[in-house]
């Protein structure tokens, strides 16, 4: 599945009532519940011992990545360009793969 498919489908799951304004509230608000709640996971898969299975991970990360799909769309934002700008950002920060020093230096800035 690509991201304009994703992005359209989840829209079609998501509150049409209320204002914008609240909805945009709610979805910004439920992509910090499930960032933290993937957070959670991890803190305790790392902190405390716990055995973490993959799937729960994964149902995390599905469920920020719907709020995320939420928030562009409240903005008509696209998010398959958003992607696409965003890698393309990270090529000038990053030209030959992640490194201390491109990080520090940040060409992109």
């Amino acid at each position: 599945m690509n991201l304009a498919d994703y992005q359209r489908l989840a829209a079609l799951t998501a509150r049409q009532d209320g204002s914008v304004s609240q909805r945009r509230l709610v979805a910004a608000l439920g992509l910090n519940g499930e960032a933290g709640e993937l957070g959670e996971l991890i803190k305790k898969e790392i902190g405390h011992g716990h055995a973490i299975p993959r799937e729960a991970i994964a149902k995390e990360l599905g469920d920020t990545l719907w709020y995320v799909a939420a928030v562009a769309t409240l903005y008509d934002l696209d998010l398959a360009q958003i992607a696409e700008a965003n890698i393309e950002k990270l090529r000038q920060r990053y030209p030959d793969g992640f490194s201390r020093a491109d990080s520090i230096a940040r060409r992109d800035v």
